[in-house]
């Protein structure tokens, strides 16, 4: 991930030092301290307390004096709302929650299966078992029966296949689609139960 290069501001504050202020740019979902372009701001302290409509420049003298961040949470109000907070902290947090969200996020993935219209016996267990896996998994199952030359003509059989299939793993799925003849392939989807 390319960062953009930190900037830096420089505040002068009431004793004529200079205190720097410098964090990399993460994202552009706030205005933060010299971009509120805002003549007056309804301000909200460090600790959640409303200070009332101030004027900017006093509100930004408050946030340098707290040496923390004027952040503008709401630019849509009017006034606009800003924020008194430690903006590097609170980006730092909201990508947490995110990492954590997206951590406990299952993905479900499409998994396929390949049968043949004449399969053996010990072929399809093989094929079965790893359906029986990809549906343990929680991932859904895409199951084909592949016609070759003039097998497309006995397609029962392979609907019969796939029926087989859907039957013996009922307990563990329901079948989203059944069996559907496209092109030269026979197709049937099944999804895992839902375990609450």
């Amino acid at each position: 991930m390319r960062v953009n290069a930190a900037r830096i501001f420089l505040f002068a504050n009431n004793s004529n030092d200079i205190s720097i202020r410098r964090w990399n740019i993460i994202s552009k979902d706030h205005q933060i301290n010299e971009e509120i372009r805002a003549k007056e701001v309804r301000l909200v302290g460090s600790e959640g307390e409303q200070l009332g409509i101030k004027p900017f420049r006093e509100a930004m003298q408050m946030a340098i004096d707290a040496n923390l961040d004027l952040v503008n949470v709401a630019p849509q109000a009017k006034p606009p709302v800003c924020r008194i907070m430690d903006y590097g902290k609170f980006r730092y947090e909201q990508q947490k929650k995110e990492k954590e969200a997206r951590k406990n996020q299952k993905i479900v993935d499409l998994k396929e299966v390949w049968f043949r219209a004449n399969i053996e016996e010990h072929d399809y267990q093989t094929k079965f078992r790893n359906v029986i896996k990809f549906l343990n998994e929680g991932d859904k199952v895409k199951c084909s029966v592949r016609f070759r030359g003039r097998e497309i003509t006995h397609s029962k059989l392979g609907q019969k296949i796939l029926e087989r299939v859907a039957n013996e793993v009922g307990e563990l799925c329901v079948v989203e689609r059944m069996p559907k003849l496209e092109g030269r392939s026979m197709i049937m989807i099944l999804a895992p139960k839902q375990s609450h």
